[in-house]
């Protein structure tokens, strides 16, 4: 069965990435940065912005939503391949926050299955936290339930976006595809 299901993917080739994150962590500056759009023109997200991005032949989704807007994003779990969590790694004031977010999407279980990536964002900012911090803060050695990857990047420079989405298409060709 899960054969079969693996070739019905291959035909489609979609494989679904949702990125989230709290409020100003920068999902729309990573999507803008990946698609080569100006990033100095990104003011915060009032609603939900849901871009397509290409990458490989795979489109990747964004998501973005302010605290209020959290509740609605499980309009978006269905046959999501890949969760990318976006931290702000300077806002050390609201890592619990983020934390509490992410365990509260692992558990959902339209997302079982999904692999996840933890960007780091804002890692070229001085004073942001170390891998070591984010990974504590998020608790993510205690995650079992989902593979997942932690990667420092920057939204404005560009630095790992690619690496990241790169491994995302890699993690799904091994668990999704049959090449």
């Amino acid at each position: 069965m899960l054969s079969i299901l693996r070739k019905a993917r291959l035909k489609d080739k979609e494989l679904r990435v949702l990125m989230l994150g709290l409020d100003n962590a920068g999902k729309t500056t990573i999507v803008k940065k990946i698609m080569n759009e100006d990033v100095h023109s990104v003011s915060p997200t009032l609603g939900f912005i849901i871009k397509t991005i290409e990458y490989e032949g795979y489109d990747c989704r964004d998501v973005g939503g302010q605290k209020t807007l959290r509740t609605y994003w499980k309009n978006y779990f269905e046959k999501t391949d890949t969760l990318v969590w976006v931290v702000d790694a300077t806002d050390r004031e609201r890592i619990d926050d983020c934390r509490r977010e992410l365990a509260g999407l692992l558990v959902e279980e339209r997302l079982s299955g999904a692999s996840l990536l933890v960007f780091k964002n804002k890692s070229d900012v001085a004073g942001a936290m170390s891998e070591d911090e984010v990974r504590e803060g998020l608790q993510l050695d205690n995650i079992r339930t989902h593979k997942w990857t932690i990667m420092e990047c920057s939204a404005m420079t560009g630095l790992n976006l690619r690496e990241g989405l790169r491994w995302v298409v890699e993690d799904a060709k091994q668990r999704l595809f049959l090449f």
